[in-house]
């Protein structure tokens, strides 16, 4: 299950600004008037070796000051259910407000770790007038800057010293099947593939967008193949992620991809590839997981010559570099095509776990190499000596070298290109590292 950090407080004390520095990217609109944050703001955070999920539950301002008030406490609620680790967020400069003292109340009654985070201390007078926060009670107190960064460093040590290392001890059958979570946008079809597959109305589908409001886990026992099927609620568009049952739908999402070894990723034939379609495949990617593509509603367009080729052109120039995902076009409410579909996703599979032997590796790549080898840097020669896979989720490489540093991504591309040619990789995203020999 992916560890999950949820960000709370009242509006304007900087939850955006620390959660742009956890993700890494200028994410949330961050301004100084007291709830921009329109929606709540979901990433992924990488520390330590350790990956987690973050989400800011940014305060919506509404009319009245107490409907807005019991925004935010249902909000810290959904939270206080959802994540694993809770960090508070207040303010040194207005001290403890009476709302402060609200939440910290609720998260006293809670089994869950809560992390105290004091913000805008930058300087030594805030240092000193921080301390007032110890008042609270709880062990876990830090003072940050989320605008300069100060303190930041210490509070992610503290996340990941919390985030368990994978164990693979739980249900030890059930771990060992492949995992194939079905994302995508609501309304695409997911449940009813879930339904056409294994032969049961499992879930109520109806014509609504988002009527499938969790996470269900199934297990596939049919014509000799074994998986669980993780079938999600559609992952919405950030704009409409308004009611609370939608901010759990896109956790859970975010959740079932975290579990899942292979995501079965949704499209409608209808209208293509969007925005939202590769967010959810750059999640996919960041998370490492296995993908196949599914234009679903297939049987809704009209037809010619090429329409097919012509399509797969579109989506593949769309999901550029990393074209090599295999796309099938499916009808789930037809059955088309839709145990082709899982033949596929159970290759990915066996991709995202091949183990290729070190011999093979350089029989193939070295002469590739020396045929084309990497441009010189400064008038000396990078010479590639040795190649050998690394243990690791996903397909990766090590290729010993002279100057591992002055390989340029243009030559990582071409390396990529030459494995996914020669070696069983489709769908599963490789990494390549250059070290020095």
């Amino acid at each position: 299950m992916g560890f999950t950090v949820a960000i709370i407080g009242r509006p304007n004390v900087g939850k955006s600004t620390l959660f742009n520095r956890l993700i890494g990217e200028r994410h949330a609109i961050v301004d100084n008037f007291s709830g921009v944050t329109r929606d709540r703001q979901y990433g992924v955070s990488e520390w330590n070796g350790k990956t987690f999920d973050v989400i800011d539950t940014g305060g919506f301002v509404q009319n009245s000051e107490d409907v807005f008030e019991k925004e935010i406490r249902k909000q810290v609620k959904i939270a206080i259910e959802e994540a694993s680790l809770l960090m508070m967020m207040v303010d040194v400069t207005t001290g403890l407000t009476d709302f402060d003292e609200d939440l910290i109340n609720m998260l006293r009654k809670i089994q869950k770790k809560v992390f105290i985070v004091v913000n805008k201390v930058d300087n030594s007078t805030r240092q000193l007038e921080a301390t007032q926060f110890y008042s609270t009670g709880f062990e876990n107190i830090f003072f940050i800057s989320s605008v300069t960064g100060s303190g930041t460093g210490e509070l992610l040590d503290a996340v990941a010293e919390y985030i368990p290392e994978e164990n693979k001890s739980e249900i030890e059958e059930q771990e060992a099947l492949p995992k194939f979570a079905i994302v995508g946008q609501p309304n695409v079809g997911k449940s009813t593939l879930l339904n056409a597959l294994i032969g049961e109305e499992r879930n109520i589908v109806t014509d609504i967008a988002g009527t499938t409001r969790d996470a269900i886990n199934t297990r596939y026992k049919l014509f000799n193949k074994d998986f669980i099927l993780i079938d999600t609620a559609g992952i919405r568009k950030k704009a409409s992620v308004h009611e609370d049952l939608e901010f759990y739908t896109v956790i859970r999402a975010i959740k079932a991809i975290d579990e899942a070894d292979v995501c079965l990723l949704m499209i409608d034939a209808n209208t293509g590839i969007e925005g939202q379609d590769m967010a959810i495949l750059q999640m996919i990617e960041k998370k490492k997981r296995g993908v196949v593509i599914l234009v679903n509603k297939w049987d809704e367009v009209e037809k010619e010559t090429n329409t097919i080729k012509e399509f797969e052109a579109v989506i593949k120039d769309k999901i550029a570099p990393f074209r090599d995902i295999p796309i099938i076009f499916v009808s789930a409410l037809d059955k088309t095509r839709i145990f082709k579909a899982m033949e596929i996703a159970l290759e990915v599979y066996q991709n995202k776990t091949i183990k290729i032997p070190t011999s093979q590796l350089n029989d193939i790549m070295l002469p590739i190499i020396e045929s084309f080898p990497p441009p010189a840097v400064r008038g000396y020669y990078i010479k590639i000596k040795f190649v050998t896979q690394l243990q690791s989720r996903v397909p990766a490489f090590a290729f010993f070298c002279n100057h591992p540093k002055d390989i340029r991504e243009p030559y990582r591309n071409f390396l990529e290109n030459k494995l996914r040619e020669n070696f069983q990789l489709t769908g599963v995203p490789v990494h390549i590292f250059f070290r020095q020999k």
